[in-house]
Protein backbone atom coordinates (compact mmCIF):
# COMPACT_ATOMS: atom_id res chain seq x y z
CA UNK A 1 0.00 0.00 0.00
CA UNK A 2 2.81 2.68 0.93
CA UNK A 3 4.51 1.96 -1.84
CA UNK A 4 1.52 2.07 -4.11
CA UNK A 5 0.89 5.78 -2.74
CA UNK A 6 5.19 6.77 -3.39
CA UNK A 7 4.52 5.62 -6.47
CA UNK A 8 1.61 7.86 -7.21
CA UNK A 9 3.11 10.55 -5.76
CA UNK A 10 6.62 10.61 -7.48
CA UNK A 11 4.49 10.33 -10.87
CA UNK A 12 2.56 13.20 -10.10
CA UNK A 13 5.52 15.35 -8.97
CA UNK A 14 7.52 14.83 -12.21
CA UNK A 15 5.41 16.27 -14.88
CA UNK A 16 5.37 19.19 -13.63
CA UNK A 17 9.00 20.52 -13.98
CA UNK A 18 9.57 23.38 -16.00
CA UNK A 19 12.46 23.29 -19.04
CA UNK A 20 15.39 25.77 -17.97
CA UNK A 21 17.20 27.62 -20.45
CA UNK A 22 20.98 27.58 -20.66
CA UNK A 23 22.52 30.50 -22.47
CA UNK A 24 26.11 30.86 -22.52
CA UNK A 25 27.78 34.23 -22.07
CA UNK A 26 31.26 35.28 -22.91
CA UNK A 27 31.08 38.26 -20.36
CA UNK A 28 29.10 38.31 -17.09
CA UNK A 29 28.07 41.77 -17.45
CA UNK A 30 26.04 40.81 -20.67
CA UNK A 31 24.62 37.72 -18.54
CA UNK A 32 23.68 40.45 -16.44
CA UNK A 33 21.82 42.90 -18.54
CA UNK A 34 20.40 39.95 -20.39
CA UNK A 35 18.59 38.50 -17.37
CA UNK A 36 18.11 42.53 -16.20
CA UNK A 37 16.29 42.64 -19.50
CA UNK A 38 13.77 39.54 -20.08
CA UNK A 39 12.95 40.24 -16.18
CA UNK A 40 11.31 44.12 -17.24
CA UNK A 41 9.82 43.19 -20.52
CA UNK A 42 6.60 41.42 -20.88
CA UNK A 43 5.61 38.20 -22.28
CA UNK A 44 2.72 39.16 -25.13
CA UNK A 45 0.94 36.32 -24.86
CA UNK A 46 0.93 36.18 -20.79
CA UNK A 47 0.53 39.33 -20.46
CA UNK A 48 1.18 39.25 -16.54
CA UNK A 49 4.40 37.22 -17.05
CA UNK A 50 7.33 38.58 -17.80
CA UNK A 51 9.69 37.05 -20.36
CA UNK A 52 11.83 35.15 -17.80
CA UNK A 53 8.51 33.41 -15.94
CA UNK A 54 6.45 32.74 -19.50
CA UNK A 55 6.96 29.44 -21.09
CA UNK A 56 4.74 30.18 -24.00
CA UNK A 57 6.54 30.34 -27.61
CA UNK A 58 6.61 34.09 -28.16
CA UNK A 59 8.16 34.08 -24.84
CA UNK A 60 10.53 32.07 -25.86
CA UNK A 61 11.52 33.39 -28.91
CA UNK A 62 11.95 36.82 -27.65
CA UNK A 63 14.37 35.33 -25.34
CA UNK A 64 16.35 34.48 -28.44
CA UNK A 65 16.12 37.61 -30.26
CA UNK A 66 17.39 39.63 -26.53
CA UNK A 67 19.93 36.91 -26.31
CA UNK A 68 21.34 37.69 -29.95
CA UNK A 69 20.78 41.48 -29.17
CA UNK A 70 23.14 41.21 -25.85
CA UNK A 71 25.80 38.52 -27.60
CA UNK A 72 26.17 41.12 -30.54
CA UNK A 73 27.01 43.94 -28.05
CA UNK A 74 24.04 45.86 -28.87
CA UNK A 75 23.04 48.31 -25.33
CA UNK A 76 20.39 47.55 -23.36
CA UNK A 77 18.34 50.68 -24.65
CA UNK A 78 19.07 49.67 -28.23
CA UNK A 79 17.24 45.75 -27.02
CA UNK A 80 14.39 47.64 -26.06
CA UNK A 81 14.38 50.43 -28.88
CA UNK A 82 14.02 47.10 -31.37
CA UNK A 83 11.15 45.36 -29.42
CA UNK A 84 9.05 48.55 -29.28
CA UNK A 85 9.38 49.31 -32.55
CA UNK A 86 8.83 45.79 -33.61
CA UNK A 87 5.56 45.27 -30.20
CA UNK A 88 4.91 48.65 -29.36
CA UNK A 89 4.95 49.67 -25.51
CA UNK A 90 2.99 46.89 -24.35
CA UNK A 91 6.22 44.93 -24.06
CA UNK A 92 7.20 46.77 -21.44
CA UNK A 93 6.32 46.72 -18.07
CA UNK A 94 6.79 50.08 -17.29
CA UNK A 95 5.83 52.40 -20.32
CA UNK A 96 6.94 55.67 -21.07
CA UNK A 97 4.70 58.63 -20.19
CA UNK A 98 3.68 59.51 -23.51
CA UNK A 99 0.34 61.11 -24.94
CA UNK A 100 -0.78 57.85 -25.54
CA UNK A 101 -0.07 56.19 -22.18
CA UNK A 102 -1.47 59.32 -20.30
CA UNK A 103 -4.60 57.27 -19.12
CA UNK A 104 -2.47 54.56 -17.67
CA UNK A 105 -0.52 56.57 -15.48
CA UNK A 106 -3.13 58.83 -14.85
CA UNK A 107 -5.90 55.52 -14.60
CA UNK A 108 -5.82 54.91 -10.89
CA UNK A 109 -4.78 58.19 -9.84
CA UNK A 110 -8.18 59.62 -11.24
CA UNK A 111 -10.35 56.31 -10.43
CA UNK A 112 -8.85 56.86 -6.55
CA UNK A 113 -9.99 60.43 -6.60
CA UNK A 114 -13.16 59.89 -8.42
CA UNK A 115 -14.02 57.21 -5.47
CA UNK A 116 -12.94 59.53 -2.84
CA UNK A 117 -15.19 62.30 -3.88
CA UNK A 118 -18.26 60.01 -5.03
CA UNK A 119 -18.04 58.65 -1.15
CA UNK A 120 -17.24 62.28 0.28
CA UNK A 121 -20.94 63.78 -1.54
CA UNK A 122 -23.03 60.54 -0.22
CA UNK A 123 -21.82 60.98 3.16
CA UNK A 124 -22.64 65.14 2.54
CA UNK A 125 -26.40 63.79 1.27
CA UNK A 126 -26.67 61.15 4.04
CA UNK A 127 -26.15 63.71 7.09
CA UNK A 128 -28.58 65.98 5.06
CA UNK A 129 -31.36 63.67 5.08
CA UNK A 130 -30.95 63.12 8.67
CA UNK A 131 -31.03 66.01 9.84
CA UNK A 132 -34.74 65.91 10.70
CA UNK A 133 -36.91 68.33 12.77
CA UNK A 134 -37.20 67.83 16.70
CA UNK A 135 -40.78 67.04 18.08
CA UNK A 136 -42.07 69.10 20.57
CA UNK A 137 -41.10 67.10 23.70
CA UNK A 138 -38.06 66.45 22.24
CA UNK A 139 -36.96 70.00 21.81
CA UNK A 140 -38.17 70.49 25.39
CA UNK A 141 -36.18 67.03 26.71
CA UNK A 142 -33.24 68.61 25.12
CA UNK A 143 -34.09 72.35 26.95
CA UNK A 144 -34.27 70.82 30.25
CA UNK A 145 -31.35 68.98 29.31
CA UNK A 146 -29.18 72.22 28.57
CA UNK A 147 -30.42 74.06 31.52
CA UNK A 148 -29.10 71.16 33.76
CA UNK A 149 -25.55 71.25 32.19
CA UNK A 150 -25.43 75.41 32.67
CA UNK A 151 -26.77 74.75 36.65
CA UNK A 152 -24.11 72.50 37.21
CA UNK A 153 -21.51 74.81 35.21
CA UNK A 154 -22.60 77.60 37.73
CA UNK A 155 -22.56 75.49 40.46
Amino acid sequence: MKSWLLGWLLLLGTGSSPAVEVRQFDDPDKQTRYERLIEELRCLVCQNQSLADSDADLARDLRDEVYGIIQSGQSEEEAIRFLTDRYGDFVLYRPPVKPITILLWLGPILALLGGGLFLWLQARRRATETDLELSSSERERLEHLRQRLEDKDNA
